[in-house]
């Protein structure tokens, strides 16, 4: 058990709570309702898995610099809470559920699972050479409400497919807009040791008004997202309630006072994802 809790603490499980409700939000659009339960159980493995090994990946791979930066020295394998080798057994088991999961769902998301592991294990590797690492750890993580909607409609390249692009073009923004802020903590460090990232190498000012430009395009796509798909008054109010919930995240981070990142990061963007996600079900339920 105590293996078991370091290696929860290693990918920190209680932050799926990010990316589920976009897994979930795209496989309910894409039933136009109730998904099966066979559907539902399936998507809802595939999502925790793929997320578990993208996350223990990152770890493994960025474990030297977690060990010199003083915001990530206590993370476990730093720590030696948990070892390198039972944080790759961690990752092999979560891949084989991942592969297990696509194929219960189908051949689409069979074909399409390799794409998705370029992603899932290569992003923690992109902040080495492009300070574009931000994007695609949001489009990485949009592959969640992409692969459900696959899931369901088994199709992704037809007119009628335009909502899970949509989705996975507002995830990216969204998820890229709020890495940037998060970033902004490790502007000297990612310096020190020639890591790319727009804070470090554009400023933190700019960081933080290209992460408003993210958001405001955010906003955009939702209310597009909600116009293909006539969600209706609750959908359209849980724009509104997002727009409020980005607002208040940008108020508390300035270029001279990074304290309430935390908040901003873990706290709001956990709201904006459940607050969409019931505002697109209730508009499915009553219309």
């Amino acid at each position: 058990m105590k293996k078991i809790r370091a290696f929860l603490n290693l990918i920190k499980f209680e932050h799926t709570i990010f990316a589920l409700p976009f897994a979930y939000l795209g496989m309910f659009l894409a039933a136009d309702g109730w998904p099966s339960l066979w559907q539902f159980f399936w998507i809802t493995i595939a999502m925790i898995a793929a997320r578990t090994l993208a996350m223990a990946v990152n770890r493994i791979t960025d474990r030297w610099w977690d060990a010199r930066n003083p915001r990530t020295q206590n993370r476990p394998l730093v720590t030696g809470d948990i070892s390198v080798r039972n944080a790759v057994i961690g990752s092999a088991i979560s891949a084989a559920a991942l592969v297990l999961a696509a194929a219960m769902l189908g051949p689409l998301p069979v074909i399409l699972l390799p794409i998705a592991a370029v992603f899932l294990i290569g992003y923690s590797y992109t902040k080495r050479f492009t300070s574009l690492s931000h994007f695609i750890l949001g489009f990485t993580d949009g592959l969640a409400p992409m692969g459900a909607w696959v899931a369901v409609r088994g199709s992704l390249f037809t007119l009628s497919d335009l909502p899970a692009w949509l989705l996975l073009a507002f995830v990216t923004l969204w998820i890229g807009g709020f890495d940037i802020i998060y970033a902004c903590q490790d502007v000297d460090f990612d310096r020190e040791y020639h890591l790319h990232s727009i804070p470090a190498e554009r400023g933190v000012a700019f960081a933080l008004r290209l992460s408003v430009v993210c958001h405001a395009l955010v906003l955009v796509l939702l209310a597009w997202l909600g116009l293909t798909l006539s969600l209706g008054w609750p959908f359209a109010l849980a724009i509104v309630v997002t727009a409020g919930l980005l607002i208040w995240e940008h108020s508390l981070v300035h270029p001279d006072d990074l304290t309430h990142i935390n908040m901003a990061f873990f706290n709001i963007n956990s709201y904006i994802a459940i607050t969409l996600f019931i505002g697109a079900l209730i508009s499915l339920l009553v219309r």
